[in-house]
């Protein structure tokens, strides 16, 4: 086996190393005018593959086979919260993040709908006439 895909592995991590540090996941802080502290974190999603193969020669004078391959690899920073220090106190903004699917959106719309149930059950109730029992 050639030494070339792990070469092009070690290449294609080494360049993900150079692009990502810790401010790509804690970033730079921003202090605003009334002295309020907020630091933005993120996670960081990483993937890579490779592969590849020797080829026989068809010249069988050469000592080395031919190499085909390939490497590839992506990252995705994703913003999660905003840390807010303010006075000594620390808060953790979370970011939202939409919906992706129809199951996503109807779990985040239970809370709301609880919400409303809830307060028609109320009304309910505090309009129940006088003397009435449950």
């Amino acid at each position: 086996m050639s030494q070339n895909l792990p070469n092009m592995l070690e290449n294609t991590i080494t360049k993900m190393r150079q692009m990502m540090d810790v401010n790509s996941v804690i970033g730079d802080t921003i202090t605003t005018a009334d002295g309020v502290t907020i630091i933005p974190i993120s996670k960081i999603t990483v993937g890579f593959a490779g592969g590849g193969s020797d080829y026989v020669s068809k010249h069988p004078n050469k000592q080395d086979n031919p190499f085909g391959g390939g490497v590839g690899g992506g990252m995705n920073v994703t913003p999660v919260a905003f840390l807010i220090v303010k006075e000594g106190n620390v808060r953790m903004l979370p970011v939202a993040l939409p919906a992706n699917s129809a199951t996503e959106r109807i779990i985040e719309m239970v809370p709301d709908l609880l919400d409303k149930v809830a307060d028609f059950i109320d009304n309910k109730l505090d309009k129940k006439p006088e003397g009435t029992e449950e």
